[in-house]
């Protein structure tokens, strides 16, 4: 009787699985990690506290507001849109939870599902107006910047309102912790996983990357695209409501513009790091949480060695001008003004 040798598997040569990693990871994330690791070396060599535990949790409480904000920023950038006044809608939700909290007998869920009704009623209120007034987002949201902040001011006499630090459910979420993390980074982790969930694994996740990659094909295929941009728009009302409580419950009283002014340059900056083209169709939200964490650690860092707040400005307005200088070089586009 003769016995056959089956030959061996074929073994995946070396270089193919790194280029299958490389793939899977993304050579946008990949730079954003070398990027993390050289701002983390820097500082920890500077400062022999910058690396402790203590100021990791004070770098990630102060990264979450930012955060959800840069979250659903991400989805409408992908869906071919952009809001700017995603600082001033927080900044309104702010006022309004505490506010709410306040007249209603120092009810913390009332105060928040105040601040949340007002944000979605914001966010859809930029969405028609872009829809139906047909605005261009840039100008829409500017407009709602100025707009919103004055809102805020108003209501509250330019101060800031309420106090929310005798409350038990404000302070577990400003202060409290789960499993050694805070509760707001849970928060952010939460918001995160469920928006990649629905943008990657579901039929409106597919249809807000086909909005925002072309949007007359995206028509011609049945997809109501009006219907899908005020949807974003007021996701982006809901959770800058989130981000408004969240800045209530850290600093204990409402915040008409203190916290929240700013706001939204990171959060479009951490998008566009993250790989958000500003055209639309393409993003995800893994590679702006790791831009949301280079930003938390070089502004934390910064502080920490006592430099000048204001250069914090200038290394973000650095950082989106290069992000898009990068989006722009590996899209082949001829630059404005030159020859092709």
């Amino acid at each position: 009787m003769t016995t056959t040798t089956r030959p061996a598997a074929p073994t995946e040569p070396t270089g193919t699985t790194a280029r299958s990693l490389l793939a899977s990871v993304g050579g946008q994330n990949l730079s954003l990690i070398g990027a993390l690791a050289v701002v983390l070396a820097l500082f920890g060599v500077l400062n022999d506290n910058y690396l402790s535990l203590s100021n990791m949790q004070v770098i990630a409480e102060a990264a979450t507001i930012t955060g959800l904000l840069a979250v659903v920023q991400t989805v409408v950038i992908i869906c071919g849109g952009l809001d700017i006044s995603v600082g001033s809608q927080a900044g309104v939700a702010s006022v309004v939870s505490a506010m709410a909290f306040t007249s209603s007998g120092a009810n913390p869920f009332a105060g928040m599902a105040a601040a949340v009704a007002v944000g979605v009623a914001i966010g859809v209120l930029n969405g028609v107006i872009i829809v139906y007034g047909r605005v261009n987002p840039t100008i829409a949201t500017l407009a709602g910047l100025a707009a919103y902040k004055g809102l805020a001011q108003l209501i509250s006499n330019g101060r800031a309102q309420g106090y929310v630090l005798n409350d038990d459910v404000f302070i577990f979420l400003g202060r409290g912790k789960i499993a050694g993390l805070p509760v707001m980074v849970w928060i952010l982790i939460l918001a995160a996983v469920a928006v990649h969930l629905l943008l990657k694994y579901t039929d409106i996740g597919r249809n807000i990357y086909a909005i925002g990659g072309n949007d007359t094909a995206a028509r011609l295929a049945g997809i109501n695209i009006n219907k899908y941009l005020i949807a974003v728009y007021g996701l982006i009302g809901a959770v800058a409501a989130v981000a408004g409580i969240l800045l209530t419950a850290r600093t204990g009283s409402g915040q008409p513009t203190s916290g929240s002014e700013g706001l939204e340059l990171k959060a479009i900056t951490a998008a566009a790091l993250g790989g958000c083209a500003l055209k639309g169709g393409k993003g995800g939200i893994g590679g702006t949480l790791l831009a949301v964490a280079l930003l938390g650690c070089l502004e934390n860092g910064l502080t920490v060695q006592g430099i000048n707040a204001f250069w914090q400005n200038v290394a973000q307005g650095a950082l989106l001008v290069a992000a898009v200088v990068i989006q722009q070089r590996r899209s082949g586009e001829r630059a404005v003004g030159l020859p092709a």
